[in-house]
C-alpha cells in the first residue's frame, strides 16, 4: 500500500466558520457561545463545545479586543541587530515597559535595509499593533509612508536616529559631544596622530560622530589626515583589514577612536594579535569593557534609557497625548576603563 505524501500546505487555524459547520448550527450561534452568552439553548451550547474541543478552535483575542476597545495590547520595536548589546538593552528595557503596561512586545531586525525595515512596519501594522518603535535603518529609509498609520491611531516613536520626512517623538544621544570628548581627551594626552574608524555614514550617529571628532581636531590643530579616516566599516573584518593597513603606514596612528562598539572590539583584535600599544577610545560602552586585556576607555550613556523612554513615550500616546512631537537628547559620560597612554607608550 502507497503511503499517502504529507500535504506542503501549511496548517490552518480552525474558525468559527469550522465549528458552526461541525457543530451543524449557524455562525451566530458560534459567536454567541464562544463570547460566553448565556441564553444560547443548552443543547446548541453543547454541540458547539463538542466541535471546538474536538477542532481545537481558539478565539481570536485580537479580533475580540479590536471590536471591544480598538486595540491589540501588543507593540511593535524594529531594531537594527538584536545580536548586538546596544541594541539588546534597548530592546529588555523596551519589554519591560511594555508588560508594565500589560503589553506584549514584538521585536524585528531591519540589518540597515531600509526596505526590509518598511516591510516589516506596515506588516506590524496589519497586525494592529498599538503603536510602534523603530530604530531607522540609515539615511535611506524615507518615513513618510507611516505618516498615514500615525494619523489612524498607530503612533511611532523613533529611537537613536530620528525619522527622515516624518515628525515624531524621538530619543537620541548627544553623539558629537560624546565625540568632541573623545578627540579632546586624545590630544590632551598629547595624541597627533588619531585614526577615527566608522560605521557607514548613512547611519545618522556614525555621521554626527566623524562630523564633530574633525571639527575637534580641527579646532585642536592638529593636521588633517584623510589616510586616518575610515568609514564603511559594517563588520568586524571591515575594521580589523583598516587598522592593519592603518599600522602598516610610515607614520602609524598613535591612538584610535572607533565610533561605536562593534568597531572597538575588531581594532582591539587588531591590536592585541599584533603586540601594538595604541590608545583607544571607543564610542559605546559594553559589559566586558572593563575586563580587557589593556585600557580602554569609552563614551558611556544609558542605553537602556533609550528604550525606557522611548516607550514611554509611546504609551503616552497611545493613551491620547496629542502635543507636539519631543526630541529627548541623552548626555554622553567619557569613561576611563584604564589609562589610554600617551605617544610614548605607543
Amino acid at each position: 500500500m502507497t503511503t499517502p505524501r504529507p500535504s506542503a500546505a501549511r496548517p490552518r487555524r480552525p474558525t468559527m466558520i469550522d465549528v458552526a459547520r461541525e457543530a451543524d448550527v449557524s455562525l451566530k450561534t458560534v459567536s454567541r457561545v464562544v463570547n460566553g452568552v448565556t441564553t444560547v439553548d443548552p443543547e446548541l451550547t453543547e454541540r458547539v463545545l463538542a466541535a471546538v474541543a474536538r477542532l481545537g478552535f481558539r478565539r481570536n483575542n485580537m479580533a475580540r479586543d479590536l471590536r471591544s476597545r480598538s486595540t491589540s495590547a501588543t507593540v511593535g520595536l524594529l531594531i537594527e541587530d538584536l545580536a548586538n548589546p546596544f541594541y539588546a538593552g534597548i530592546a529588555a528595557a523596551a519589554a519591560q515597559c511594555a508588560l508594565e503596561h500589560d503589553t506584549l512586545l514584538i521585536t524585528a531586525s531591519s540589518e540597515e535595509d531600509a526596505a526590509r525595515e518598511r516591510s516589516l512596519l506596515l506588516r506590524m501594522c496589519e497586525q494592529r499593533v498599538d503603536g510602534l518603535l523603530v530604530v531607522p535603518a540609515g539615511s535611506t529609509a524615507d518615513h513618510a509612508y507611516l505618516r498615514a498609520e500615525i494619523e489612524l491611531g498607530t503612533p511611532a516613536v523613533f529611537l537613536d536616529r530620528p525619522p527622515t520626512n516624518l515628525r515624531a517623538d524621538t530619543v537620541l544621544i548627544d553623539n558629537r559631544a560624546g565625540a568632541r570628548a573623545a578627540i579632546e581627551h586624545l590630544v590632551a594626552r598629547g595624541h597627533e596622530r588619531i585614526g577615527v574608524l566608522s560605521d557607514w555614514l548613512s547611519i545618522h550617529p556614525m555621521a554626527e560622530r566623524l562630523s564633530a571628532a574633525e571639527d575637534a581636531l580641527e579646532r585642536a590643530e592638529v593636521a588633517y589626515r584623510p589616510d586616518l579616516i575610515r568609514y564603511g566599516l559594517h563588520t568586524l573584518q571591515d575594521t580589523e583589514a583598516a587598522v592593519e593597513k592603518m599600522l602598516a603606514a610610515p607614520q602609524p596612528p598613535t591612538a584610535l577612536f572607533a565610533l561605536n562598539n562593534r568597531i572597538t572590539l575588531g581594532a582591539l583584535g587588531v591590536l592585541n594579535r599584533l603586540r601594538q600599544d595604541v590608545a583607544v577610545i571607543g564610542f559605546d560602552d559594553f559589559e566586558t569593557a572593563g575586563l580587557m586585556a589593556r585600557p580602554l576607555t569609552v563614551v558611556s550613556y544609558d542605553a537602556p534609557a533609550i528604550g525606557r523612554i522611548g516607550a514611554e513615550l509611546l504609551f503616552k500616546r497611545i493613551a491620547g497625548d496629542r502635543s507636539r512631537p519631543r526630541t529627548v537628547v541623552l548626555p554622553t559620560t567619557l569613561v576611563e576603563r584604564g589609562t589610554s597612554g600617551g605617544p610614548s607608550e605607543s
